[in-house]
């Protein structure tokens, strides 16, 4: 076993505070990262809070990770000491359902084990990257091909990246298109910039009217101050596609609204508690859709990976110490980052 710093919530109303775990050996197929870098995402702030009631203690969030391998074992053929990694949302799935035979393993019939807070529907804990080091299967390990000096901006690539790449991708985001982003926060920044790099006209919708010029320069065509109604009004019937990330509890219909007959709005914020439910006038009078997606599988995290290194795209973010984590929660609570902080690893001492 190897003996491993880390940080770790005790209980739902405990903060976060240094804590050693075991990692296991590298096993024959496994891999062993020294982790650089770790992003620090909302999922992190509900699980170690047990906002969504399944949390299991002690918990080690982060599942935004970069690193350096350090070990491989015997039959790993795709890495080697030395190399640029990282790891997402998962480590582990059946291999044997549909899914996980279509490289869908986030959809995976038995529950993909997630990097931290183990199997989806239930078994052992898991740790993840708000520590020194990660052993994970070489085939839930990905490649890194940006610059080693945006590293600490490529973490939130790993899971903000891929939430709203796979969607962006699935709904066919691109030239032609009139695609919404909704928010402008970790995932909305990255929906605004991979949906320009896609070739679609982006619109964002905001509440903010101070991150307007911020929304231009990350890739906007347009941004719409969403609590304006002539603004809103302005755009009925005029979207394609709608990606969502708001993570809090509203109403749906201001949106659906803006969509043309045929369009779809893909939510991808994970709320506490349900929204409001919509309007079905609004959906069966243009044959309109809501749909949800989660992180991509495998394949099309490497493929987002690959995507951004070619179009230069990174993350926005503040770096911070490992133990400034709790007051960082409380400043995402606020939407007071821009826009996502990555923890350096280096400060875990």
């Amino acid at each position: 076993m190897i003996k491993t710093k880390a940080y770790a919530a005790q209980s739902s109303t405990s903060e976060l505070a240094p804590f050693e775990l075991d990692r296991r050996s590298p096993g024959a197929e496994d891999v062993q990262i020294e982790i650089l870098y770790c992003g620090v995402c909302h999922s992190d702030l509900h699980t170690a809070r047990g906002e969504w009631h399944n949390t299991l203690y002690p918990s080690v969030p982060g599942h935004e990770i970069v690193g350096r391998v350090v070990a491989v074992g015997d039959k790993v053929r795709n890495f080697k000491v030395g190399d640029l990694a990282g790891v997402g949302c998962m480590v582990d799935s059946c291999g044997r359902c549909y899914s996980c035979h279509a490289g869908e393993e986030q959809y995976c019939e038995t529950g993909f084990t997630g990097t931290y807070n183990g199997p989806v529907f239930g078994g052992e804990n898991t740790y993840g990257g708000y520590s020194q080091t990660i052993v994970v299967k070489e085939s839930f390990a990905l490649h890194i091909k940006h610059t080693e000096k945006d590293l600490a901006s490529v973490a939130p690539l790993l899971c903000a990246g891929i939430t709203t790449y796979s969607p962006l991708r699935h709904w066919g985001a691109g030239p032609g298109q009139t695609v919404g982003i909704v928010g402008l926060g970790g995932l909305g920044h990255m929906g605004v910039k991979i949906a320009h790099a896609m070739g679609a006209q982006v619109v964002l919708f905001t509440t903010s009217s101070s991150k307007v010029e911020d929304g231009k320069r990350l890739g906007a065509d347009e941004v719409c101050i969403s609590t304006n109604p002539e603004q809103m009004a302005a755009y009925a019937n005029q979207l394609d596609f709608i990606l969502n990330t708001v993570a809090a509890s509203h109403n749906l219909d201001a949106y659906l609204q803006l969509l043309k007959r045929d369009g779809t709005m893909t939510l991808v914020g994970a709320p506490a508690e349900p929204h409001p439910s919509p309007n079905v006038f609004n959906l069966i009078f243009k044959r309109r859709q809501i749909a949800g997606s989660l992180i991509g599988g495998i394949r099309e995290t490497q493929d987002m990976l690959d995507f951004c290194a070619k179009h230069d795209i990174v993350s926005d973010i503040e770096m911070i110490p490992m133990d400034y984590i709790n007051i960082a929660y409380e400043r995402m609570l606020k939407s007071d980052v821009k826009y996502r902080f990555v923890i350096d690893m280096a400060s875990l001492k």
